[in-house]
């Protein structure tokens, strides 16, 4: 019988920052790349494979197919930077946050990586997205409740202001405008007054 506990490089389970950390950068750096580099239909599981220095079998193994990758990295680039703008009001707070939003996703790449959410088999990275969205309107409303301000309610703000810029930038031949949203805006805004 070995009396030698097992050494803590050989425990179980995934390292932060492992090998799996630096094989889904390297892949997801390759999709970013083959992206920039030329056209959508050069970037095939080979082709992000051969950049990544990786075997297509890792990739499928990860990801299940092509359209979940580019979902994955699509997420990923999504994510917000840092805390919403501190303008030192609630409402134009709010208003600066919609409006970055409506121009980051109504611009063509911002417009490509929500299809690429939306076409991954599963519902996951688009529930990421929900998630970005209310963590950045909550950071909103508690500094709004620390100022003394009444905020909206996250939920109103995104049944009644972002889900119908996001069904305008995914189905409509225009995007939304600045004063589509300024107007859903007041509109939340008196519903609640």
């Amino acid at each position: 019988m070995n009396d030698i506990a097992p050494s803590p490089s050989r425990a179980a389970g995934p390292r932060p920052g492992g090998r799996s950390a630096r094989v889904q950068a390297a892949i997801h750096q390759a999709v970013r790349d083959l992206l920039a580099e030329g056209p959508r239909e050069a970037v095939t599981v080979p082709a992000i494979a051969a950049r990544a220095s990786v075997t297509p079998s890792t990739i499928y193994r990860r990801w299940g197919d092509l359209s979940r990758l580019l979902a994955d990295v699509a997420v990923e680039q999504l994510h917000p930077e840092g805390e919403p703008a501190d303008t030192g009001s609630y409402r134009s707070d709010l208003a600066t946050w919609l409006e970055q939003y409506r121009d980051e996703m109504s611009s063509g790449p911002g417009r490509t990586m929500l299809r690429d959410v939306l076409s991954a088999t599963n519902g996951e990275n688009s529930g990421r997205c929900l998630l970005y969205c209310t963590t950045q309107l909550d950071l909103l409303r508690e500094r709004a409740l620390a100022r003394g301000d009444t905020p909206l309610a996250t939920q109103a703000i995104i049944d009644g202001i972002v889900a119908p810029m996001m069904y305008r930038l995914l189905f409509a031949a225009d995007a939304p405008s600045a004063a589509d949203v300024s107007h859903w805006l007041d509109e939340q805004v008196s519903r609640a007054g």
